[in-house]
């Protein structure tokens, strides 16, 4: 299904009967897709279709429509397209599937590979031809006058980022009758003329150049009234003087730097010459611009990885780009599979993308993922899969890239792939293995050779390892091996003939370690995390930080570890079930229990003193864990902290998981309550939520009331701040303020009551939120809880800001500022900072107000509080437009909204674009106004807050052309603690 909007509205699907669509209905369905992933309730259709007039039959022909556009999709075989959802109707076509989103990518890529001038103008000339005359052209509705303004806005972006990448490159002769023609049908585009002006002023006419500088000067002062800006007088200046500085640069091209994750290719490869002809040709035959993937398949050991890694590294100068790598788990022993966002994350960051711009929803990690790949040569291999549906978002759209998938299934339903079953080796190929490991004993031995080949089930795996051990062994024969494969084989004679091999192999390695190896090798078994570090393997096996270090590198050593991360060791799927296996098979359960909770207490211990230096404010709400006996490397300060707590949030996760589903509450409830701040305030959302799930269910089955308190408190807590949820978190808050009331626990009854009161200042409650907030500053103040207090002092100063007594307002965010200060807490002094700088706003004192966000903004950024960043940025802009300074308010709010949508903040994504929706009509942009006035009320009525009727207002007094504006003042509103 191919669907077309930049130009006439288009539904095809080649070879199908489809039937087609009268103009309202492509009306409606191009509005979907201007609109792809969002869901566009009735209400919003009709508007979109008629304005403010709509007939009496409007909601039934939005029922028409849908059906009509359904019909179309079910015969085509994409019924499943387009879905209704609670909050109305939403399309998500497939990458490759809309024109619009190719665009998009495209000039994406162009601006990520913006060091490479080249590779970015081919991909700007690409998302250029995608454009087949006016968009949108066929179709009336009313929403088509500024939906098609803001996509001619993208095209001429994109025309003149194009201009400027040839300028630089020299090519000014090619584009001067290109511009000519776009300045032409846009005479007041001053970029463009600008443009126009420096490629005559190259090829050597001054004087037309000249000519368009004086012509656009004309025009707009005839039409604006208004004088060309610095850069175009500055422009003119210098080609008057035939400045030097005109000339087109010379620059020396980038030496691209490739990137490589691939894990190490062995040097004793052998066989497989088949699969790789297969592999070579393949790639080959590809037209260098189609994803080309091939999935390999076949049974554990069997050798998928090594074929995928050695082809990487053989291909490795077709694809200068980077080859990648991740594990996606899907048969780790005591692990889940990679779900398809935390791959996306990896293999992001892998490309060099910074962890805090990698977005929280799994469907923009794909986006970008897909945007970072366009145009890029390179090769990712995507190991240990479940299935197609794990991989099928990880798959890039256009792209010169080589996917090469390994799984046990055999993935028939992932379209487009190249499959390839491997099966185990060859003898003759399973003999040159063994014997290019072995050397010279082999062929003295050759019919005892055979008989360790077949006891290891020609898998490779196996070969190689029963083989390495013989290598290590010089004593041994290869009989006196075979024999002990035998006596092994009979001991796990359990197992599936084809995988005896393995767990022999295995067993025989393990056995050859030494009694300290051995014990280490079980203990990492129970481990329920990703990947180890030599401190938690220290606790695990209760031995000091130099002696666990030394046996996991004796480990890994001997092979039955690896590790793809400095200082973090970790399994192969197969040896992880082994040593699972055998711990459970040597250990008691009540020494399996007792490891466990020494890394448990290790993991709880460590991370409660990581958050103690982020968030010293809360400590006394915090579960206080002791020091374990073993000895403990707690970070020294805020930066190891943050860095700790990233690396090891994944294992952190993994440990909560493990002790909700083996009755270990206790853990659950305190690393739930330990980690709640630093996941709230670094934009780990979905953990958060998957934590406080989990341990809201401990709590109830422990019967634990004050720990369901504080989790559902927790809880209402992320989704007040990301989801903007407010009915849901005040429930939340509601049921923990019950239960705080049976137990009679002042703390959580302060704690909820505070909470509370951010609702209802979000709601604009301001009686209501007075009473909620003094009642819990009271109680705070009894229990002597200073961060408390201080949290209770700036929601009451905002209480009396909204309500105009300044004098009070600065008072109690002056008392915060103090506490939060004493206390140490860089979140809450970051906060209070913010909202003294609105409380200056209010009144008028907007340099004040501004240096107060700006040392707001600098905290957050120096802390990694991405929410708190948003709120900085937003607040600085609307200082900026208060102070008559436009320019400035729409850099700002443009920033707040890169932040904000990056990690799916919606009250600071929807303050963002309420308030370039009044900077754009100052200005008078009003197409654009129009524009972001529309996408906040959808998100202020989605959180269902009073904003959402002051954004209706401006709406309605919104000029439909873009004449002079009357001024009128952006809604703010203050900062409530966190």
């Amino acid at each position: 299904m191919r669907f077309t909007i930049l130009g006439p509205v288009e539904a095809v699907a080649p070879g199908s009967d489809a039937p087609g669509l009268a103009p309202r209905h492509r009306a409606v369905l191009a509005y979907l897709l201007l609109h792809a992933g969002v869901a566009i309730s009735t209400d919003r259709l009709i508007d979109a279709m008629w304005g403010p007039l709509p007939p009496d039959s409007a909601r039934a022909q939005i029922q028409t429509t849908i059906a009509a556009i359904r019909r179309m999709l079910r015969a085509s075989e994409a019924d499943g397209m387009l879905a209704t959802r609670p909050a109305g109707y939403v399309i998500t076509p497939e990458a490759g599937q809309l024109d619009l989103d190719e665009f998009t990518s495209l000039t994406a890529t162009a601006a990520a590979v913006s060091d490479a001038p080249g590779d970015a103008a081919d991909q700007i000339r690409a998302a250029l031809a995608l454009w087949r005359g006016e968009p949108l052209a066929d179709i009336t509705a009313h929403y088509v006058q500024s939906a098609r303004a803001r996509l001619n806005g993208q095209l001429l972006a994109a025309v003149e980022r194009l201009a400027e990448l040839d300028l630089a490159r020299g090519r000014h002769d090619e584009l001067i009758d290109e511009l000519s023609v776009h300045v032409a049908a846009n005479p007041l585009r001053e970029r463009l003329c600008c443009q126009l002006m420096l490629a005559l002023y190259r090829a050597g006419r001054q004087t037309e150049a000249l000519d368009v500088a004086r012509t656009f000067r004309a025009t707009l002062a005839d039409q604006q009234g208004l004088d060309p800006g610095h850069a175009f007088g500055k422009l003119e200046q210098d080609i008057l003087r035939d400045a030097p500085d005109l000339r087109p640069p010379v620059t020396a091209p980038a030496k691209p730097q490739g990137i490589n994750f691939l894990p190490y290719d062995v040097p004793d490869f052998t066989g497989r010459e088949d699969e790789m002809d297969g592999l070579i040709r393949l790639w080959s035959g590809n037209n260098g611009g189609v994803v080309t993937i091939s999935a390999i398949d076949g049974m554990a050991g069997v050798g998928k990885t090594t074929l995928a890694v050695h082809a990487g590294h053989r291909l490795a100068d077709h694809f200068p780009d980077g080859q990648l790598f991740v594990d996606l788990q899907a048969h780790t022993a005591g692990q889940a599979p990679l779900d398809a966002g935390a791959a996306l994350e990896m293999l992001l960051g892998q490309l060099g993308v910074p962890t805090q711009q990698i977005p929280a929803s799994v469907a923009d990690r794909a986006a970008l993922w897909r945007s970072e790949l366009s145009g890029r040569r390179v090769l990712a291999v995507l190991d240990n899969a479940l299935g197609a549906d794990q991989v099928r978002q990880l798959l890039p759209g256009s792209s010169r890239a080589l996917i090469l998938i390994t799984s046990r299934r055999r993935l028939t339903d992932l379209d487009g792939a190249h499959a390839l079953s491997l099966d185990v080796l060859p003898a003759a190929e399973a003999l040159e293995l063994f014997t290019a490991i072995v050397g010279q004993r082999a062929a003295a031995e050759p019919l005892a050779v055979l008989d360790v080949l077949q006891l290891c089930g020609f898998l490779p795996l196996a070969v190689r390892i029963a083989a390495a051990r013989l290598h290590h062994r010089p004593r041994w024969t290869v009989a006196y091996l075979a024999d002990r494969l035998r006596d092994q084989r009979r001991r796990l004679s359990e197992l599936a003939t084809s995988e005896r091999g393995v767990a022999a192999a295995f067993t025989l390695s393990y056995e050859q370690l030494t009694a300290d190896q051995q014990r280490m090798f079980r203990l990492l078994g129970l481990q329920p995390g990703r990947d180890i570090s030599p401190e938690a393997a220290s606790a695990l096996a209760d031995l000091p930080l130099d002696e666990a270090e030394m046996l996991l590198e004796d480990l890994l050593d001997a092979h039955v570890l690896t590790q793809h991360q400095l200082g973090r060791y970790t399994f192969h799927d197969l040896l992880r079930e082994h040593a699972l296996a055998t711990a459970a098979a040597q250990e008691t359960p009540g020494a399996q229990r007792e490891a466990l909770g020494r890394l448990f207490h290790h993991y709880l211990h460590t991370a409660c003193t990581a958050i103690d230096h982020l968030y010293p404010e809360g400590k006394n709400r915090r579960p206080r864990i002791p020091a374990p006996q073993t000895p403990a490397w707690p970070p020294r300060d805020e930066a190891e902290a943050i860095t700790w707590l990233d690396g090891e949030r994944a294992n952190l996760m993994a440990s909560a998981q493990y002790a909700a589903e083996h009755d270990w509450l206790p853990h659950v409830g305190q690393l739930a309550a330990t980690l709640h701040r630093y996941l709230l305030g670094h934009a780990h959302q979905a953990d958060a939520l998957v934590l406080n799930g989990l341990a809201l269910g401990a709590a109830r089955r422990s019967g634990d009331a004050a720990a369901e308190a504080r989790t559902l408190i927790d809880r209402g807590q992320v989704y007040f701040w990301w989801h903007g949820d407010y009915e849901q978190a005040a429930e939340h808050f509601r049921n923990a303020l019950d239960l705080a009331s049976e137990t009679g626990d002042q703390g959580l009854a302060a704690s909820a009551l505070a909470a509370l009161g951010t609702v209802s200042t979000r709601r604009r409650e301001y009686d209501l939120a007075h009473d909620q907030c003094a009642q819990s500053l009271a109680l705070f103040r009894e229990l002597g809880d200073r961060g408390g207090e201080a949290r209770c002092l700036t929601d009451l100063g905002i209480v009396h800001e909204r309500r105009g007594r300044y004098d009070d307002a600065h008072e109690h965010h002056r008392q915060s500022l103090l506490a939060y200060r004493e206390t140490g807490s860089r979140i809450g002094e970051t906060v209070v900072l913010n909202n003294i700088g609105l409380l200056y706003q209010r009144q008028g004192r907007h340099d004040e107000a501004r240096h107060h966000h700006r040392q707001a903004l600098d905290l957050s950024r120096r802390f990694d509080f991405p929410g708190d960043e948003a709120e900085s940025l937003n607040a600085l802009a609307e200082a900026a437009r208060s102070m008559g300074d436009l320019a400035q308010a729409v850099a700002e709010h443009d920033n707040a909204l890169t932040v904000a949508r990056e990690f799916s903040y919606r009250p600071e994504l929807a303050r963002a674009h309420g308030g370039l929706a009044h900077v754009h009509r100052d200005l008078g942009r009003i197409d654009l106004a129009h524009d972001h006035a529309r996408q906040a009320l959808d998100l202020y009525t989605a959180l269902a807050v009073p904003e959402a009727d002051e954004i209706r207002t401006f709406l309605a007094e919104l000029p439909p052309s873009a004449n002079e504006p009357e001024p009128t003042e952006a809604p703010t509103a203050g900062r409530p603690s966190r």
